[in-house]
């Protein structure tokens, strides 16, 4: 297939994009275009293109949204976007949920990439990412005989992890202001840090103003915000650990999104681990399965190109997704 490919993560707030000149090839011409700027996903295409890209006309692109996709269809879960990639007039087009794509780039990432979050050295094996941004998202990685099958799910939906009594207290409180279902994206995301405030500020009896996630997580002195993200990185930890035993990751979990990469620190020296392995029955089972957070700028393209080359090496694929 006639390179450059096109490769782009579709978020509900930011859409990045880049250019794979030749195959195995690492994208390049990166953009990061605000979501709110353009009509839909054909105006972002044609403007990061037009741009930033010199013009060119892709012979292939992998395209990772932020919400499901059902064959060439897309929507966005945070964010107005929807349609078909069919609309974007590439011959072919590869789809993916975008926890797809960033599990697809796992076994390209080394080094600097990562910073362990403990548990022993990734291993091969089944994997599993998720990552609070705009929203939580989760993937599995699994083995197969071509290289890696990457497994979308929508886990970021189940209901929120909670485990020690300052976490019910959080869900009693939201529950009463009228949110019934607590879902994990309602904490772990970064509107979920805003709300995890708010919420933690009501158990605690006190008035606070309106915050958004950014400063939050910069008020190193300010006690409530360090509290919101004690208890952000807990109920993490715990969502990980359900993740983990769901998937049989025993390859490893990984995190990315948003989010994390801007606390690396505080999520280290967090409950984060001791709560991925709290469960009564299988510790020693989660205990030797590695943690690890992705710091790497654009992981998600990274697996879009690695997604896009297996499936144009094996002929056999040229369909839409």
């Amino acid at each position: 297939m006639t390179t450059p490919w096109l490769v782009a993560d579709i978020g509900g707030t930011n859409a990045r994009f880049g250019l794979v000149t030749e195959a195995g090839g690492q994208p390049e011409a990166i953009a990061v275009l605000a979501g709110k700027d353009h009509a839909g996903l054909p105006e972002a295409v044609a403007a990061y293109l037009a741009d930033h890209a010199g013009g060119v006309q892709p012979g292939a692109a992998c395209i990772a949204i932020a919400g499901p996709v059902d064959g060439d269809r897309y929507r966005l879960t945070n964010a107005g976007w929807s349609g078909s990639v069919r609309d974007l007039g590439i011959a072919h087009v590869e789809l993916l949920n975008d926890f797809e794509a960033l599990a697809a780039s796992l076994p390209h990432l080394a080094g600097d990439d990562l910073v362990s979050l403990g548990g022993p050295e990734p291993a091969r094996g089944v994997k599993a990412v998720l990552g609070p941004g705009t929203g939580l998202g989760v993937a599995g990685l699994v083995p197969v005989a071509e290289g890696w099958m990457p497994v979308p799910c929508e886990g970021g939906h189940v209901t929120v992890p909670v485990l020690d009594e300052r976490d019910h207290e959080v869900v009693r409180v939201l529950r009463a202001e009228g949110l019934e279902h607590v879902v994990a994206e309602h904490l772990l995301s970064g509107p979920g840090l805003t709300r995890l405030y708010h919420a933690l500020a009501l158990v605690n009896g006190v008035t606070t103003p309106d915050l958004p996630a950014s400063d939050i997580v910069a008020r190193l002195d300010d006690s409530l915000c360090a509290e919101t993200v004690e208890v952000f990185c807990g109920l993490l930890g715990t969502f990980a650990g359900n993740v983990a035993l769901t998937m049989g990751a025993r390859g490893g979990v990984y995190l990315g999104g948003g989010v994390l990469p801007r606390i690396v620190g505080r999520v280290c020296a967090s409950d984060f681990r001791r709560r991925f392995e709290a469960t009564p029955t299988l510790g020693d089972y989660l205990s030797a399965i590695a943690t690890t957070l992705i710091v790497a700028p654009q992981p998600a393209l990274t697996g879009a190109a690695a997604w896009l080359e297996q499936r144009l090496t094996n002929t056999s694929n040229l369909e839409y997704a």
